[in-house]
């Protein structure tokens, strides 16, 4: 309404100028500014560019574990834990990882970690050979074999479980944790039997 009235009165002050002044006429209305080009086609806007997704980073030693295949057959289980050399130089093994089980609250777990299976079965379990010298090149990994039996012989002792491993792969490495998808069920055994670091082959 006030922009109405505002052109109503100019053009009623026009009308008046003209009568007073006579045949002059007012200036013509300066042109709208418009494209500086006709018929410009309209600058086309680039979709953002996709994110590359972030890579795992890797731990300050130079490895970092997962969780590779289980076996459970009558109480006897069989799993393993595999380390992958992450960084940029070769990554040397020989002989057995130091491995500390935790439960969920990340408390250490009461076992008896012994080297070899031969303290829990007598059958073949993938922890069995002697230790040998296993060089990673980056991107490589070698695997340990985990056994246990999951038995309960007295109801007084509490199960036990761990959910993380904590492992030094060799002596002076800075230990790499785990938390695993599948426990490492004890029952009340507190004995867990792991294998020689071992390549991975494909």
């Amino acid at each position: 309404m006030v922009v109405t009235r505002w052109v109503a009165g100019v053009v009623g002050g026009a009308l008046v100028a003209g009568v007073v002044v006579g045949c002059d006429t007012p200036p013509a209305p300066e042109p709208a500014p418009g494209p500086t080009r006709v018929g410009a086609a309209p600058r086309a806007v680039s979709p953002p560019a996709a994110t590359a997704p972030a890579q795992e980073a890797c731990p300050e030693g130079g490895v970092h574990l997962r969780e590779g295949a289980g076996d459970a057959a009558m109480g006897l289980r069989v799993a393993d834990i595999q380390l992958v050399n992450c960084g940029t130089q070769p990554y040397v093994l020989e002989g057995y990882p130091e491995i500390r089980l935790l439960d969920k609250k990340r408390t250490p777990v009461e076992v008896t970690v012994v080297h070899g299976a031969d303290a829990i079965t007598s059958g073949p379990t993938g922890a069995d050979g002697a230790p040998q010298r296993v060089e990673l090149q980056p991107g490589q990994a070698a695997t340990v074999a985990l056994v246990w039996r999951n038995l309960v012989t007295d109801a007084t002792v509490p199960a036990a479980e761990g959910w993380v491993v904590d492992v030094t792969p060799r002596a002076g490495a800075p230990r790499v944790m785990l938390e695993l998808g599948h426990s490492v069920d004890l029952g009340n055994t507190g004995k867990l039997g792991i294998g020689p670091w071992k390549a991975v082959t494909r």
